[in-house]
C-alpha cells in the first residue's frame, strides 16, 4: 500500500490517480451532536462529562463562547470535556465572534435572546451573508429583543433585554434551514420555565432536513426535556420543562463525514470499515449508505460501524446512475454529486435548495468545480444534474474549495479519475474534520 502518493503543500494538495482503497477509519465526533450537547450541558442542572467531542473549528467556537459567557468548561482528556451547567449564565454582556459556525450561531442566538442581556454576535463575512431573519422573527414573537447591525435578515446581531411572552404560539419557517427550528427548540425550555407557560412552536410551511430535528429532539430527551410533537406542524414544550444533566454522554461519530468513506468504498472495491457510526445512529446522514447501495455498493451495518464494498471504477467499472430527492440529507448529498462522475448515466440531485445558503453557494460551487474537471453539468434553483465523465474527457484541475470543508472532502473522491487533481486550501477541512486527508490518503492504493 502506498500512502505517499500525495504532495501536500501549505495551500494545496495534489492527488495522483488511485486504483483501490481498503482499511479501517475511525470517525471524529459528530459536529451536529457535539455543538448541540455543548449547549444542552451548558443549560442543564448539574455537571456533564462529554466524551468523543469533536475537536474542530466549529466546536472550538462554541466552547470559547460558552467560556466567555462565564460557564465552567474544562478539558479533561482527548475529546473529553466537563461542563457545569446553569439555567442563567453568569456573563450578561459579551461580544461573541462565531466564525462561520451555523451550529453555534443559530442556537446561541436563541438561547441568549431568551435569557436576555447585552450581546453582540458576529462571524466571518460569509456568515453575514447567511440568512437568520426567520429565527429572529420567531424570537421576537416570544418577546425577545434582537436588532440587526447591518442588513435586515442577516448577522451581525445585537441582543437586548426583552419581555418574554409565551401565551401565543410562535410560528417559524423551516424551508431555508432546519437550524432555526432546532435553535428555538433548544431555547424553549428556558422560556417555558421563566414564563410558566407551555411554549408552542408552529411550523409555517415545509420543513427541510427533518432528520436534524429528530437529532435535536432525541438529545433534548437525553437531557430530560420531552417535546410533544404533532406531526411536523406543531411542537409543545411543557411549562415545567427543565434540562437535567445525564451525568455522562458519549458522542457518536459524524455520519456526514462517513459519506466520504462510503463513497470511497463504492468507488474503490474496499472493503472500507467505518467505525463510530452504524445502525444505531441517531443521525439522518447515515442513510447515505442507501445511496451507495443503490449505486451498486454493498454495505454491512453493525451497531457502531459500517463496512462498504464496491466497484473498481479505476478498472473501467461504472456505478449506477440515480435521480433522487436529497432534501433529508443535503450535506451528504454533496458526495453523491462527485460519485456521479463515475456513473453509467446522468445523475440528478433534487430538492437541494438549502445548498444555496450553506458555507458557500454549494450548487454554484459544485457546478463550477465539476465543470473544471471536464464534466457536463446543469443546475437550477434547487437541483443539479451531473453527466458521467468518460476517461478520455477528464482534465487535470485545481479544485477551489470556497472555504467550505465539504467541498474539499467530497472532491477528494476525484482521485479515482485518470488525471491528477489538486485540492486548493485543503486545510479548510479543520471546520469539522482536521485529520481528513491524513485518514483518506492512508486508505488509498496507487499504481
Amino acid at each position: 500500500m502506498n500512502t505517499t502518493h500525495a504532495d501536500v503543500r501549505e495551500s494545496s494538495l495534489c492527488l495522483t490517480p488511485a486504483v483501490s482503497a481498503r482499511g479501517t477509519v475511525t470517525l471524529p465526533g459528530s459536529k451536529s451532536i457535539s455543538n448541540r450537547v455543548l449547549l444542552l450541558a451548558a443549560l442543564a442542572g448539574g455537571t456533564t462529562d462529554l466524551e468523543g467531542l469533536l475537536d474542530s473549528d466549529d466546536t472550538r467556537v462554541m466552547r470559547a463562547a460558552l467560556q466567555a459567557l462565564g460557564l465552567d468548561l474544562r478539558e479533561t482528556g482527548a475529546g473529553q470535556v466537563r461542563l457545569a451547567g446553569a439555567t442563567d449564565w453568569p456573563q450578561k454582556q459579551a461580544d461573541l465572534f462565531l466564525g462561520n459556525a451555523g451550529t453555534a450561531f443559530r442556537p446561541l442566538t436563541a438561547a441568549l435572546a431568551v435569557m436576555g442581556g447585552e450581546y453582540r454576535l458576529s462571524g466571518v463575512p460569509r456568515m453575514h451573508e447567511r440568512p437568520i431573519g426567520d429565527l429572529v422573527q420567531a424570537l421576537r414573537g416570544l418577546g425577545c429583543e434582537i436588532d440587526y447591525e447591518g442588513q435586515d435578515g442577516y448577522p451581525p446581531l445585537r441582543i437586548g433585554l426583552g419581555r418574554l411572552d409565551a401565551r401565543r404560539a410562535v410560528r417559524v419557517r423551516g424551508a431555508v434551514s432546519s437550524q432555526f427550528l432546532t435553535a428555538l427548540l433548544l431555547a424553549a425550555p428556558i422560556a417555558a420555565c421563566r414564563t410558566g407557560h407551555d411554549v408552542v412552536l408552529e411550523l409555517d410551511g415545509p420543513l427541510i432536513s427533518k432528520p436534524y430535528i429528530l437529532i435535536t429532539l432525541n438529545l433534548m430527551a437525553r437531557f430530560g426535556v420531552h417535546v410533544r410533537r404533532e406531526g411536523w406542524a406543531r411542537f409543545i414544550i411543557p411549562a415545567d420543562a427543565c434540562y437535567q444533566s445525564p451525568g455522562r454522554y458519549r458522542i457518536e461519530g459524524d455520519a456526514s463525514s462517513a459519506s466520504y468513506f462510503l463513497g470511497l468504498g463504492a468507488l474503490a472495491g474496499g472493503p472500507i470499515r467505518i467505525e463510530g457510526v452504524g445502525g444505531d445512529s441517531i443521525q439522518g446522514d447515515v442513510a447515505f449508505a442507501e445511496v451507495v447501495e443503490a449505486m451498486g455498493a454493498q454495505v454491512e451495518r453493525e451497531s457502531d460501524a459500517l463496512v462498504v464494498r464496491g466497484r473498481a471504477v479505476a478498472m473501467g467499472e461504472r456505478l449506477k446512475a440515480f435521480d433522487r430527492d436529497f432534501n433529508l440529507i443535503p450535506d451528504a448529498a454533496m458526495t453523491a454529486a462527485v460519485l456521479a462522475l463515475y456513473a453509467d448515466g446522468p445523475c440528478r440531485l433534487r430538492n437541494i435548495a438549502s445548498w444555496r445558503v450553506k458555507e458557500t453557494d454549494r450548487i454554484a460551487a459544485m457546478h463550477a468545480e465539476l465543470s473544471r474537471l471536464g464534466a457536463r453539468v446543469q443546475s437550477d434553483a434547487d437541483s443539479l444534474t451531473v453527466h458521467p465523465l468518460p476517461a478520455a474527457d477528464w482534465r487535470p484541475a485545481e479544485i477551489r474549495t470556497y472555504d467550505d470543508h465539504r467541498m474539499a472532502m467530497c472532491f477528494s473522491l476525484a482521485a479515482f479519475g485518470p488525471v491528477p487533481v489538486t485540492i486548493l486550501d485543503p486545510g479548510c477541512v479543520s471546520k469539522t474534520y482536521p485529520d481528513y486527508f491524513t485518514d483518506f490518503r492512508r486508505l488509498l492504493e496507487t499504481d
